[in-house]
């Protein structure tokens, strides 16, 4: 069941920091790690609207508010704030959803630490304010108390958008010309619309509920989904601009090609991409094992390959499956971890165990063919590679094995090439992604792309990001400034 922000049971605010400029942040309260490690209930529990008030008063409100500058939809952050903290919480929701049509879920899985709160002035001296929180109050609030209001849209233009891919950048896009008066079409694979949103993030992190409940507000904005449609093979990008059809197209398909170790054993029974692993657990719901009947090999003794966020969410998944013991096993050292600090924190409050500057070579298996150990050895750093980070180099002669009897593989995705291996006329690059100018527009006129397909593997507001941007563009080519295509 979806926790209410106005509900008492929720817990009372523990912070003394109800003015502005307050040096603490209001915390937010959680499941026990003992109790949430056995379900799939949302970990974060939300705000009441006492706490949201609380955290909402200690924003300066600055004449320039950098935090702005850190978000990629550029949220009026100040702006939302100062209504939560007037106690309009509502109008707060529509606020946000000017520039952002998939609050909720923003305030959930954004890297906000790294992005408008690392920004913030407060955090200069103390904590900076807990804006993604503050976000997520408003979007529940709104959302639990039947409050969403449809804004008012442009009339009618007469143009047809089709968009590719149900993922945050495509519904960014959607509902952005929605409001500019285009008639939008999403084109989604899958059974149901919200890419990664659905099938990789697991329910207690983003509950489906919520990412089902932002895309009916996409839905009640006039965009029109089409699910169980794979273009690039049920019909191509030429065939959505013939005769009319559409007159504008944006590819949003992601990176849904698993990447491997290409070690010896790797085909293994037991092995799995987190691609997959994550899809049949949430998209699929087999941890709801008999009710859906989708198969996964529940592990007692499970591996997870990554540092990042899909890894810590693969980790987490897998203990709630049943895993005795977990381990993340990452060639680097706990400092270069990709994932974000909430996550890592969360995955060892619940007993993941880490793994550092440890890469595995070999995977051995039994008679069966079922995955049994993990060959590793032992890893160092040497200089900085391209990435920046400092390169692991093996240490000769350290290897040891790990007992594992599942093994997930969670090494970052490659550019779905089922659209773009069909789409005569777009350049891509030497992965594979999708080459476009800072506004999107690829090499194929009246073709736009943005988020993984375009930068591989990034974030939920990355992605969202490059959609605004794209749609920006996509208005004013439609509305006669064409400008020179690329």
């Amino acid at each position: 069941m979806e926790n209410t922000p106005n509900n008492d049971n929720v817990g009372k605010s523990t912070t003394s920091a109800t003015t502005k400029g307050g040096k603490t942040r209001t915390p937010m309260p959680e499941q026990e790690p003992k109790v949430r490690a056995k379900n799939f209930d949302e970990v974060p529990l939300g705000y009441t609207p006492e706490m949201a008030v609380a955290e909402a008063v200690r924003c300066l409100q600055c004449k320039k508010p950098f935090c702005m500058e850190g978000c990629p939809v550029n949220v009026d952050i100040p702006g939302f704030l100062r209504l939560i903290a007037e106690g309009q919480f509502a109008e707060a929701a529509r606020k946000i959803k000017e520039t952002n049509a998939l609050p909720a879920v923003c305030g959930r899985v954004c890297p906000q630490e790294s992005q408008c709160e690392e920004k913030c002035i407060l955090g200069r001296k103390f904590e900076p304010v807990a804006i993604g929180r503050c976000e997520r109050f408003a979007a529940d609030f709104e959302r639990m108390n039947n409050l969403i209001t449809i804004p008012d849209k442009v009339a009618s233009n007469g143009k047809r958008i089709a968009v590719v891919g149900a993922g945050p950048a495509g519904l960014t896009v959607a509902g952005d010309l929605i409001l500019l008066g285009y008639e939008v079409v999403i084109f989604e694979a899958f059974h149901r619309p919200g890419g990664v949103l659905m099938y990789g993030i697991p329910e207690f992190r983003l509950p489906k509920e919520i990412v089902e409940k932002e895309i009916e507000y996409l839905s009640q904005l006039g965009a029109e989904l089409q699910l169980n449609h794979v273009v690039g093979k049920t019909m191509t990008v030429d065939e959505l601009l013939t005769d009319d059809r559409f007159d504008a197209v944006f590819i949003g398909v992601g990176a849904g090609l698993p990447s491997f170790l290409n070690i010896p054993g790797e085909d293994l029974g037991g092995i799995y991409s987190a691609n997959e692993y994550l899809t049949r657990s949430n998209l699929m719901r087999a941890y709801e094992f008999p009710k859906y009947d989708t198969p996964v090999v529940r592990g007692k003794t499970v591996s997870v390959v990554g540092g990042g966020n899909v890894a810590m969410d693969a980790a987490r998944t897998a203990l709630r499956l049943g895993a005795d013991t977990v381990r993340i096993v990452y060639r680097r050292s706990r400092t270069e971890l990709p994932a974000r600090i909430e996550e890592i924190h969360h995955a060892e409050e619940e007993g993941i165990e880490f793994l550092f500057l440890t890469n595995p070579v070999a995977c051995l298996g039994d008679k069966r063919g079922m995955i049994r150990q993990l060959q590793c050895v032992q890893m160092e750093l040497g200089e900085p590679d391209a990435s920046g980070r400092r390169r692991p180099v093996t240490i000769p002669g350290s290897d040891f094995l790990l007992d594992t009897d599942l093994m997930i593989v969670a090494a970052g995705g490659k550019a779905n090439p089922v659209l773009t291996q069909n789409t005569a006329g777009l350049e891509l690059n030497k992965w594979g992604n999708v080459v476009c100018n800072d506004d999107g527009r690829t090499s194929k006129r009246a073709v736009w792309a943005g988020g993984d397909i375009v930068t591989g593997s990034a974030t939920v507001i990355q992605a969202m990001g490059a959609g605004k941007l794209a749609a920006a563009d996509m208005h004013k080519y439609l509305s006669g400034d064409k400008g020179e295509w690329l």
